[in-house]
């Protein structure tokens, strides 16, 4: 059985966001799209929810339940997934001194733990013998850990479970990779942030949610089948600190 082009990408919550770039991107490809989002997640961050949902389904990652649960409700209404695109986050700014346990544990849940059921979930609808297809995993990561601890050690856990994923699932045909974008600019960046970094970047602009997409693109593509187990940025390019 050939699985159809079918990608669940996590942490579509707002239009100027990764998520919902990738999600334009592959469909203009042809693939179906399946997104997921948490809107309580935007309603407490200083940018807010957008009036109109961008979400077809709703998931509380930090739920450990909710992984399992949401591949069930995606291959019941739409069919089996053949790529899974992981941009959800929890990132909340806090340092060594200022972390609370609860936060770490928040970020830990949704960050690390969840990339790793949802990968799990994933491979499990390649363990049928009557399946011949390829799969795709991708997943968004960040290296920013000083003064926002959880996020950054949250987002190295997951770096670590996707890369696993290349070895251990490569006998069924999975690819996984990770995508560092850098500093991108989906409306939370102050004049400040954005001035200091374009004082890093070797391009003279901030990076755009369609550039990780195109990169994204790539690697869903049959051309993009030999990149596998890396870590990519794509990020412009950094000045030395």
């Amino acid at each position: 059985m050939e699985l159809p082009r079918l990608a669940l990408i996590t942490g579509v919550g707002r239009a100027a966001g990764i998520g919902a770039a990738i999600a334009k991107t592959l469909s203009a490809d042809g693939w179906n799209i399946a997104t997921t989002g948490w809107r309580p997640y935007d309603d407490r961050m200083s940018w807010g929810a957008d009036q109109t949902p961008h979400a077809k389904f709703e998931a509380d990652l930090g739920d450990a339940a909710a992984p399992s649960d949401l591949f069930a409700e995606v291959n019941e209404t739409l069919g089996p997934v053949r790529a899974l695109i992981m941009c959800h986050c929890e990132s909340i700014d806090s340092s060594i001194a200022t972390t609370t346990v609860e936060s770490f544990d928040r970020h830990f849940a949704v960050n690390a733990r969840a990339t790793w059921l949802l990968i799990k979930a994933f491979a499990e609808q390649f363990v049928d013998p009557a399946i011949n297809a390829t799969g795709r995993i991708i997943a968004i990561t960040s290296d920013h850990t000083p003064f926002n601890l959880p996020y950054g050690a949250s987002k190295g856990a997951l770096d670590r479970i996707v890369l696993a994923a290349a070895v251990e699932l490569a006998p069924l045909g999975i690819t996984a990779n990770v995508i560092n974008p850098g500093a991108t600019d989906t409306g939370w960046m102050t004049a400040e942030i954005e001035q200091a970094v374009l004082a890093r970047n070797l391009q003279p602009r901030i990076g755009l949610p369609s550039d990780c997409s195109s990169l994204v693109r790539f690697l869903c593509s049959d051309a993009g089948a030999w990149m596998n187990s890396q870590l990519l940025y794509s990020d412009g390019g950094l000045l030395p600190r």
